[in-house]
């Protein structure tokens, strides 16, 4: 299964914030849509940064609350691991594993249009596993 099958059926809609919106308002942001992180970006279109809820937890841990009034430029995480549509998803899956990451935005020619996460790629991957399942057993019934 590629990417973009998994957005189309997902939707390819990604959150994002500009570099100087406050944490505390990124905070609001991740729990009022239930999301783990958000794009950093100027425009919605190129990345900057990624910020996730890891990264808010962490910054309050060093800097204090104190932190919540700082721009989000300054925890976020701006080497920014990214796949492309057609890229496959067992192969993604392996790459957040590996990196230990669980967002990684989808950009196709320089372009943000999708975002998954890593519940997202196992979901697919337990879908197709049931078909591949049923297949199975309508083919030994059919026997």
């Amino acid at each position: 299964m590629r990417i973009s099958q998994l957005l189309d059926g997902k939707g390819a809609f990604v959150a994002t914030v500009r570099p100087d919106t406050p944490i505390n308002a990124v905070v609001k942001e991740l729990t009022d849509r239930s999301i783990g992180s958000l794009v950093v970006s100027d425009d919605g279109n190129a990345i900057v940064g990624i910020v996730s809820e890891r990264d808010v937890v962490a910054a309050i841990s060093r800097f204090t609350a104190a932190i919540l009034d700082e721009p989000v430029r300054t925890i976020m995480s701006t080497t920014v691991q990214t796949c492309r549509s057609e890229d496959v998803v067992d192969s993604l899956m392996a790459t957040m594993t590996d990196l230990r990451i669980r967002h990684i935005p989808v950009v196709d020619d320089g372009r943000l249009v999708g975002i998954v996460s890593i519940g997202d790629l196992v979901k697919a991957r337990m879908d197709e596993l049931e078909r591949d399942r049923d297949a199975l057993e309508h083919f030994i019934s059919a026997r």
